[in-house]
């Protein structure tokens, strides 16, 4: 049938055979079945109008065609409205509001050793609040200039201000409303739910305190560094001076703090300190609050920080190296922390038992022990800590002497030389620098291996000038040594640059473990991420080169200058001594422990002939003998864990003195005659001798007090 139109109407004449056959048709009927047609038709406008309805936005549908903008509008708010109730029903379920209308609870850190024997406890230094009347107006302004420049007119959230720090990267995105919530009733958490617990919290303080109120607390509070909590606290503690004193150069560098109170304390890193003042500066410019000319004319402040009786140590040198650290990321919380350190209490207790009976005189002794990924386990930095907390094995820059060494022949292995290769060993005749060996001791030609165990001098200057200074110093920056060295000077060769007993140590962990730079650590690391693993650079020597230098820190243990740190087990070391026996040190590792020793007076005078290989090496000998033995022994029977509430543990009492046993006064000394208990400051002695056992009053050290 041809393309076109046909009326349709019923005809009784039959279809010719050229006829178009696709119309349906009853069976045994020549007549078209129009009524299936339109069903099927049917289906197909259903189909399209199924795919028609998918296709929609949910706001295209019939249920919203035909509602007014003020129906749909007023749908909206309500919806907006019961999830905003929703929010703050929960928010302030959750947020501590009735707390911040409470005096201020003061941070405490406590410290644990690895088996939960709480080693430290430290409080803030804080000192009595600030009134806003009473300061200077720079004070306050130095602080709003930099941290909310729209305080005293936003209601504690301030959009404002986040669009202008966003756009200028001048002052913060957080009101300092804001921040007195976050860092005096939250936790330091990152997370949406808390942001929003502090902006409610700020809310709630702007509706009951006044805005000096708020500046106060928040002045009063704040965290400066260095454990100072407080302006008046900080401005004693950097400038001696009480706030109400404060210049305007002094303000703009404790406002500058708030930031990152430990990357700026200005005792530590006074130009950060000084860069971040600048900002406050320009800051106060950009407000109002200073003209130029009186910006240009303000000049650096002078740090004066003074013994205080309010800035007490915290008993320990290890817990001195390691509160800091600690603080690092704590700085915002003021919830009381307890947290677990590396240090090992019994290896901690063996460290202090032995420097105690070392006869050294009137010298000092440091000791640190590490594991071979930097771990802590053990630091003593000085004799007696309650006479003197300085730390000798982080804090002094001493010489470390002939222990350099072991870097300059691990240059020269890597650099193509071998254990058996020799070198002259005859006396240095040329030249402005002219060392000797000890006890004018040479021969014509000796090994590097022998070199090594004696520690000659004249070799190892000769096989420097070999290798290269430049090789030495940056083998000893893939180590980690940081120290000052000056290219090009022989002196080097025989460990002149001063360095920390602390950084000499881990250089020698990262020998040990054949991975380096090893960075000594206070606190467990877990396991390094795939990320870690991949971005961190480690460096390390061949195996070939790795056995050499082993066989050479075995023959200098074994049968050179450290026999009197030998064990019987494979251990490996190096002695160093400098000009005229000012430092002594024995450096080296046994099992998993890497130990070095430090011998010393603090104002650098000679020691009565105290070599490395003499009263450090034995030192050594006896902490690895007892450490080692304490590591392969069985298990010790499970005790109950320590409680990290209760007293702290003294782990730097040396014999003799008294050792407290409860908070109540109790104490206990032990010395050569005996056990003398104190309870209520009765002193009984307990005394063991061939009798039995006689417990009798303590003789009196002391008159008694008039009554």
């Amino acid at each position: 049938m041809p393309a076109g139109f046909y009326p349709l109407y019923e005809s009784n004449r039959p279809l010719d055979d050229d006829d178009d056959d696709d119309l349906p048709r009853p069976r045994g009927s020549a007549k078209p079945d129009f009524d299936h047609w339109d069903c099927r038709l049917g289906l197909v406008d259903e189909a399209l109008e199924v795919a028609h309805r998918r296709r929609l936005r949910w706001w295209q549908r019939d249920y919203w065609q035909g509602r007014s903008k003020l129906w749909l509008t007023a749908r909206g708010i309500l919806a907006f409205l019961a999830t905003f109730a929703l929010l703050i029903g929960w928010l302030t379920f959750t947020a501590p509001l009735s707390k911040s209308l409470e005096p201020i609870a003061l941070p405490q850190v406590t410290l644990l050793a690895s088996d939960g024997t709480p080693i430290a406890r430290q409080g803030a230094i804080v000192e009595a609040p600030v009134k806003i009347k009473d300061l200077p107006p720079h004070v306050a302004q130095a602080f709003i200039a930099i941290e909310d420049r729209r305080f005293y007119s936003h209601w504690g959230i301030d959009p404002r201000g986040i669009a202008r720090a966003a756009w200028t990267g001048y002052g913060g995105g957080s009101t300092i409303t804001q921040q007195l919530a976050k860092f005096t009733f939250l936790t330091p958490e990152q997370s949406i739910s808390r942001k929003a617990r502090e902006a409610l919290i700020a809310l709630w303080l702007e509706s009951w305190l006044t805005k000096d109120e708020i500046l106060e607390r928040y002045l009063s509070n704040a965290y400066f560094g260095d454990n100072q909590y407080g302006l008046r606290a900080a401005s004693l503690h950097y400038f001696y001076r009480q706030p109400e004193k404060l210049r305007p150069e002094q303000a703009a560098m404790l406002a500058g703090l708030l930031q990152a109170p430990s990357r700026f304390a200005p005792t530590k890193h006074y130009d950060k300190a000084q860069k971040r003042m600048e900002l406050v500066i320009k800051s106060m410019v950009a407000v109002g609050y200073l003209t130029q000319a009186e910006a240009d004319a303000l000049p650096d402040p002078r740090i004066d920080v003074r013994t205080r009786d309010d800035n007490l140590p915290t008993g320990t040198y290890f817990a001195d190296w390691a509160l800091p650290l600690a603080r690092e990321g704590i700085d915002a919380s003021y919830s009381k922390q307890t947290l677990t350190t590396t240090l090992d209490s019994r290896l901690q207790a063996l460290a202090n038992r032995i420097v105690a009976r070392a006869p050294v005189g009137g010298a000092q002794v440091a000791l640190v022990a590490m594991r071979r990924n930097g771990e802590v386990v053990a630091m003593v930095g000085g004799r007696d800590y309650r006479k003197s907390p300085f730390n000798r094995a982080t804090q002094a820059r001493r010489q470390p002497g002939s222990t350099f060494k072991t870097i300059v022949y691990l240059a020269a292995l890597e650099n193509g030389w071998e254990p058996d290769d020799t070198i002259p060993n005859t006396p240095i005749t040329q030249g402005s620098y002219r060392p000797k060996n000890a006890r004018e001791q040479y021969s014509p030609q000796i090994t590097l291996k022998d070199a090594f165990a004696q520690s000659s001098n004249v070799a190892a200057v000769r096989l420097f000038q070999a290798v290269g200074s430049d090789k030495v110093i940056a083998t000893a920056r893939r180590l980690g040594i940081t120290a000052p060295m000056a290219d090009g000077d022989p002196s080097l060769a025989l460990g002149t640059s001063s360095m920390t007993l602390m950084a000499l140590t881990a250089a020698y962990a990262g020998i040990a473990a054949n991975e380096y730079p090893v960075e000594p650590y206070a606190f467990p690391r877990g396991d390094r991420s795939i990320w870690e693993w991949i971005t961190t650079r480690t460096d390390s020597m061949s195996s070939g080169e790795h056995e050499d230098l082993e066989e050479m820190l075995r023959a200098a243990i074994n049968r050179g200058t450290g026999r009197n740190a030998s064990l019987p087990i494979a251990n490996f070391g190096k002695t160093g001594t400098t000009q005229d026996y000012r430092d002594a040190l024995f450096v080296g590792y046994a099992g998993d422990l890497v130990v070095g020793v430090w011998i010393g007076n603090d104002d650098n005078t000679p020691l009565n002939g105290v070599t490395g290989g003499s009263l450090p090496a034995r030192i050594w000998r006896d902490f690895m003998y007892g450490a080692l033995k304490i590591e392969a022994a069985p298990a010790p029977v499970a005790q109950d864990t320590p409680d990290p509430e209760g007293p702290v543990q003294p782990l730097d009492v040396l014999e003799g003195q008294e050792i407290p046993l409860g908070q109540d006064g109790t104490s206990v000394r032990v010395d050569e005659g005996g056990v003398t208990i104190k309870q209520n400051g009765v002193p009984v002695e307990l005394r063991v001798n061939e009798g039995g056992v006689v417990v009798k009053p303590a003789p009196a050290t002391s008159p008694s007090p008039p009554l």
